[in-house]
């Protein structure tokens, strides 16, 4: 039988042309990126922000932590396409789960909105991801990246947080504690996140794990925050992450329990005869 397509049936089945987006000299793609930056009282910060965004981006959600400020105001001046959501709860975790469910793109990117991140480096991110990759995941400390915003406590408490996950999970991190990351869509499917506070990183960076998803560490650069103070609180903070790390553990553990043994196993055991 001939393979070559006859005209009737060309006629019948249009080849489908693909909209590719030109990301740089050597990449074009086709997924659309959505950018979803958590903002509370950021008006200062949004400027230095999205002046770093890559204009091939899909979209920009921004959501709005309740703001007393000009942030949502200046955020529209900036991106006059931009997406504005209101955060109902409280916490950067609920800001990032309210943000993911407004995206429309395939491909998410989590960015800070105090300036502390270099949206070029997006491109970064997306490249491992059409690569092969179900979840690019930041960090400070692989070869090439850095910090100007971690005490020395700070780089201790990452450290070895980032350590018992690696023990515990099976994970090779090299940073832990960090919230410039990109993934797949399907991926939020896969992590169920339910978590409120800064600990949104850790619980995500460990169900990827869980969940078996293919992870690509990407090195990137925090700078410090330009505008304003963090909320963020070393011991209060760091002590959130640690519970979710044993309560993942704890659920990973009930899980094994609950699951059922297979005959040979039992065999094996002695319990069948």
């Amino acid at each position: 039988m001939s393979s070559v397509l006859q005209p009737a049936a060309a006629e019948q089945h249009p080849p489908v042309v693909s909209k590719y987006r030109p990301v740089s000299s050597h990449l074009a793609i086709a997924p659309p990126v959505s950018v979803v930056i958590p903002a509370m009282n950021e008006a200062e910060n949004l400027p230095y922000v999205f002046k770093t965004l890559p204009d091939w981006i899909h979209e920009v959600v921004l959501v709005d932590g309740n703001s007393t400020d000009d942030t949502v105001r200046v955020a529209r001046e900036l991106w006059p396409e931009v997406k504005v959501v209101e955060q109902r709860g409280k916490g950067k975790g609920d800001a990032l789960i309210t943000g993911f469910q407004a995206c429309t793109g395939d491909i998410i990117v989590m960015v800070d909105a105090d300036g502390s991140a270099d949206g070029g480096e997006i491109l970064s991110y997306v490249s491992a991801l059409v690569s092969g990759a179900d979840f690019a995941k930041g960090s400070r400390f692989a070869n090439g990246g850095g910090t100007d915003d971690m005490t020395f406590i700070r780089k201790l408490g990452n450290w070895a947080l980032c350590s018992v996950v690696n023990r515990k999970f099976g994970a090779r991190y090299t940073d832990l504690c960090y919230g410039y990351n990109a993934f797949w869509r399907h991926c939020l499917d896969k992590i169920d996140l339910d978590c409120t506070g800064f600990e949104v990183e850790t619980l995500m960076n460990i169900r990827v794990v869980k969940a078996g998803l293919k992870v690509q560490e990407i090195p990137s650069h925090e700078y410090l925050r330009i505008h304003g103070t963090s909320n963020l609180r070393a011991v209060r903070d760091g002590l959130r992450v640690l519970r979710v790390i044993l309560q993942e553990r704890s659920n990973r553990r009930a899980l094994r329990r609950r699951s059922p043994r297979s005959p040979m196993v039992d065999a094996l055991r002695g319990e069948v005869s």
